[in-house]
């Protein structure tokens, strides 16, 4: 086997990381067809077929999952050995990722990360939307925001923006063809618009009151796969939603949107930043933390 540089394999860790020869390309500032070329080379100079690829899904062979398993953590020391350089700057500098359900990001992530950049004007941040829970690691991420009950117990975790409050809303027109629902209860009969998760899981509206929880499973016309979808078909009449307050506050402020069951949507913890745990956290990543925990307070 012909000797293979740490260059020649940063093409196979680029598209092991995104599963797409754009992406990837993008990130290798390179075209989809030089990409191509160089893990050709790669796999002839190995003998071995690394992916399996198909017009639609690029996906790991055995002997391209046994490779990054073995490559990848001595790539991330190597990140870590140059990142800790940065400790001898007068700034950190670099590139986060960060990836996080649409409305996460929204409320939680972006507000702060403006801010943040504001301070540190030599990091760039990328915010990947993305409902799905998926592998931070060893997709290339950073960092994630979601709520505290789905994050994996070997993940670090930091509250990051204010508490949020759900809101049940409908547009004024749907309240007068039907009563307004007084006890969650009531929402069994009236048109409630559906939210599936990306594992097929319909969501079950939550409610708390004087420490009764209740949970009911709605049903109504229209099913979406986003929160923000569901405000905007709210906003047109369609069905009754079930959105974070601060999506809709300014809908309820200007009478596009009627509040109901006000008393059944308690304040509850926010969003949490996650991160895996490193043996040196890379130094961009290092300040966000330090930056959300000392400049974004939580209540």
């Amino acid at each position: 086997m012909r000797t293979i540089s740490p260059s020649d394999l940063m093409p196979f860790l680029a598209l092991a990381r995104h599963r797409s020869f754009r992406r990837a390309a993008d990130e290798m500032g390179c075209t989809p067809s030089a990409l191509s070329h160089a893990l050709k080379s790669l796999e002839e100079r190995l003998d071995l077929r690394l992916f399996n690829r198909t017009t639609r899904s690029v996906a790991l062979t055995e002997a391209g999952e046994r490779l990054l398993a073995r490559l990848a953590p001595a790539f991330q020391d190597i990140d870590a050995a140059l990142d800790d350089l940065n400790s001898l700057r007068g700034a950190p500098v670099g590139r986060l990722r960060f990836n996080a359900a649409r409305v996460s990001a929204k409320i939680a992530l972006l507000p702060i990360v403006t801010k943040f950049l504001e301070r540190y004007p030599e990091i760039t941040v990328e915010i990947v939307v993305e409902n799905d829970l998926v592998d931070m690691v060893s997709e290339g991420f950073d960092a994630g925001i979601r709520f505290g009950e789905v994050i994996a117990q070997d993940m670090i975790a930091i509250p990051i923006g204010p508490r949020q409050r759900s809101a049940i809303v409908a547009a004024p027109a749907l309240f007068e063809r039907y009563p307004k629902p007084t006890v969650p209860e009531h929402l069994k009969g009236l048109p409630c618009l559906g939210l599936r998760f990306a594992s097929g899981r319909l969501y079950a509206w939550e409610f708390e009151r004087g420490g009764v929880e209740l949970s009911v499973e709605v049903s109504g016309p229209l099913i979406v796969g986003d929160q923000d979808m569901m405000v905007d078909a709210a906003l047109l009449g369609t069905g009754i939603a079930y959105a974070f307050e601060e999506q809709v506050e300014a809908h309820i402020r200007e009478g596009r949107l009627v509040r109901v069951l006000e008393d059944w949507c308690p304040y509850y913890g926010g969003f949490y930043l996650y991160y895996p745990s490193r043996r040196q956290m890379p130094a961009a990543l290092r300040a966000f933390v330090d930056f959300v925990r000392t400049s974004h307070p939580t209540e």
